[in-house]
C-alpha cells in the first residue's frame, strides 16, 4: 500500500475539520461575555452616618440555625419542617434527577456493548442468483438464520463534546444542591418570621385584653358618676362604644393568630393544630448579626453559588453545541456466531463471525438545527451571566436594606418606649383628675385610647425588629448549614 493511500484518511479528516470549522455561524451582535463580579467594599455608603459592621468577620452566617435562634419551640418547628416540608422534599427529588443525569451523560461517554440473539426463516426464489446457488449446494428450501453474539460501539470524543456534557451535568447537579440550600434558608427564615409574628399577636391580645378590663372598669365608674348626676348619658355611651370597638378588635387578632398558626403548620408539613410558643420571647434581647464583607456573600448565599454553577454549565453547553459542527468518529465492532442450522450454530470457526469498522461523519446539509441549538446555547449563556449579576445585586441590596431597617427601627423603638411611658403617666393622672372632677370623661377616654395605640405600635415595632434580624440573617446567606446538607448528599449517593 502506498504512503499516499495510507495518508488519505488523515487528509480527508483534516479537510472535513477545516470545512466544518469554517461553517460555524458568527455570533456577532450577541457575543458571549463574562459577568461583572466587582461589588462595593461596604454595605453602607461612605456618605451614610450608619454604624457599619462591614469589616467584621462573617461569623453569623457561618452559624447553623440552631445556634442563631435561641428558642426550643422554634428549633423544634424548623427541625420538623426540614424533614417534612413538601417543597424541600420536591427539591430533593430534583437533586436525585440531576444526579441520574450525570450518570446518563457518563454512560454516553463510555463504550456501549450489547448482547443479542436472533432466529429467522427465509425462502428465496429459485430463479434468483442466491436461489440457484442454494439449490446447487442442496440447501433446504426454507433456510434458517440463527445468530447470537456481542456488539459494541464507541464514539471517540475527539472534541471533548461528551466530556463537556458530563461536566455540565455535574455542575447542574451541584447547582440543584445549592437550590435546595437556598430553599432551606427561605424555609428557616419564613418559619422564624411566622413564629415571631405569632408571638407578637399574643402580646397584642394581652395588651388589648388588659385595656378592655381598664375600659370596663372605667365604664362602671362612669355609670356610677351618672347616677350621681356628675356626667350625662353621653359619657356612658362613649365609654360603652369604646369597649365594643376594642372587643371587636379581639376577633380580628384571633383570626390573624389562626392564620399565622396554620401558615406555620403548612410549612412544617402538618394539618392545623396549636403551635407551642412563648409570648415573652418578643421582648428578649435581639441576636447580634455581623455582616462581614460584601465579598462573603459570594460564598455564603446559596442562590449566588447556584447562579455561578449554572453559568459555568452554560459555558460548557456552548462548547458542546459548537462541537456538533465537527466530524464525529465512531468505532463499531461485533463478534458472535451465525448459521442457517441451529445444530451448527456454535461450530468454531466455521460459524464464527466478527466485524470491526470505523465511521466518520460530519454535518453537510440541513445544518439549521445545529446552528439554532448553537445560537440558543449562546443566548442561554448570556442569560446565565445576567442572572448571576442580578442575583449578586439583589443579595447586596437585601443586606443594605435590612441594615438600614434595623438601625432605624431601633431608634424608633426607643422613642416609642418613651411615648408609652409618658402616656401611661398621663392615663393615671387623667383618672385621678376625673374622679376629683377636675377633668371630663373625654380626656380620660382619649388618653386611654392613645395609650392603647402606643402600646400596640410598640409591639408592632418590636416584631418588625425581629423580622428585620431574621431577614438580615437570610440575606447574608445564613440558615442552610447543618445536618440538612449532609442528609441531601446521603440521599443522592
Amino acid at each position: 500500500m502506498s504512503n499516499a493511500w495510507r495518508s488519505a484518511p488523515v487528509t480527508i479528516f483534516t479537510c472535513m475539520c477545516l470545512f466544518a470549522g469554517g461553517c460555524i455561524p458568527s455570533l456577532e451582535g450577541n457575543e458571549p461575555r463574562e459577568p461583572t463580579k466587582e461589588i462595593p467594599n461596604s454595605f453602607v455608603p461612605a456618605t451614610s452616618n450608619a454604624n457599619s459592621t462591614a469589616a467584621q468577620p462573617s461569623t453569623t452566617t457561618q452559624m447553623v440555625w440552631r445556634d442563631f435562634f435561641d428558642s426550643a419551640e422554634l428549633e423544634a418547628l424548623i427541625e420538623t419542617a426540614l424533614e417534612k416540608n413538601q417543597e424541600l422534599n420536591i427539591e430533593l427529588q430534583e437533586i436525585i434527577i440531576a444526579r441520574t443525569e450525570v450518570s446518563a451523560r457518563r454512560g454516553a461517554y463510555l463504550p456501549k456493548f450489547e448482547i443479542g440473539a436472533g432466529a429467522g426463516l427465509e425462502r428465496v426464489g429459485k430463479n434468483t442468483s442466491q436461489g440457484v446457488g442454494d439449490d446447487a449446494h442442496r440447501l433446504p428450501e426454507n433456510l434458517g438464520d440463527f445468530t447470537f453474539g456481542l456488539q459494541g460501539s464507541w464514539e471517540i470524543d475527539i472534541w471533548g463534546k461528551l466530556r463537556n456534557a458530563v461536566k455540565s451535568a455535574d455542575l447542574r447537579y451541584l447547582a440543584s444542591i445549592e437550590s435546595r440550600n437556598f430553599m432551606v434558608t427561605q424555609i428557616v427564615a419564613e418559619i422564624a418570621r411566622s413564629y415571631y409574628e405569632l408571638v407578637a399577636i399574643d402580646n397584642l391580645l394581652d395588651v388589648l385584653k388588659r385595656n378592655l378590663q381598664v375600659l370596663q372598669t372605667a365604664l362602671e365608674i362612669v355609670k356610677l358618676e351618672k347616677q350621681a348626676a356628675r356626667v350625662t348619658e353621653l359619657a356612658v355611651q362613649r365609654f360603652e362604644a369604646e369597649v365594643l370597638k376594642n372587643s371587636s378588635r379581639l376577633y380580628d387578632l384571633e383570626q390573624q393568630k389562626i392564620q399565622t398558626e396554620n401558615r406555620i403548620n403548612f410549612l412544617v408539613g402538618r394539618y392545623p393544630q396549636p403551635v407551642i410558643r412563648k409570648a415573652q420571647k418578643l421582648n428578649e434581647a435581639l441576636p447580634h448579626v455581623t455582616t462581614g464583607l460584601p465579598s462573603d456573600l459570594l460564598q455564603n448565599r446559596p442562590d449566588i453559588r447556584q447562579a455561578e454553577l449554572e453559568l459555568a454549565a452554560s459555558k460548557l453547553d456552548v462548547q458542546v453545541a459548537k462541537a456538533e459542527f465537527y466530524p464525529a468518529l465512531s468505532l463499531e465492532t461485533g463478534v458472535g456466531y451465525r448459521a442457517f442450522n441451529i445444530k451448527h450454530l456454535v461450530a468454531t470457526p466455521d460459524s464464527l463471525v466478527y466485524n470491526l469498522a470505523g465511521n466518520m461523519v460530519a454535518p453537510l446539509l440541513n445544518r439549521r438545527a445545529i446552528e439554532a441549538e448553537y445560537r440558543s446555547a449562546n443566548a442561554r449563556q448570556i442569560q446565565a451571566v445576567l442572572n448571576y449579576e442580578r442575583t449578586v445585586l439583589q443579595a447586596f441590596t437585601d443586606v443594605a436594606n435590612q441594615l438600614a431597617m434595623i438601625e432605624n427601627l431601633e431608634k424608633g423603638y426607643n422613642l416609642q418606649m418613651q411615648q408609652v411611658e409618658a402616656l401611661a403617666r398621663s392615663s393615671e393622672i387623667s383618672k385621678v383628675l376625673f374622679q376629683s372632677a377636675r377633668a371630663d370623661y373625654m380626656e380620660v377616654l382619649l388618653t386611654q385610647r392613645d395609650l392603647l395605640d402606643a402600646q400596640m405600635d410598640l409591639i408592632e415595632t418590636r416584631k418588625r425588629q425581629w423580622l428585620a434580624v431574621v431577614d438580615l440573617y437570610k440575606a447574608l446567606g445564613g440558615g442552610w448549614r447543618g445536618n440538612a446538607s449532609k442528609a441531601v448528599l446521603a440521599h443522592t449517593e
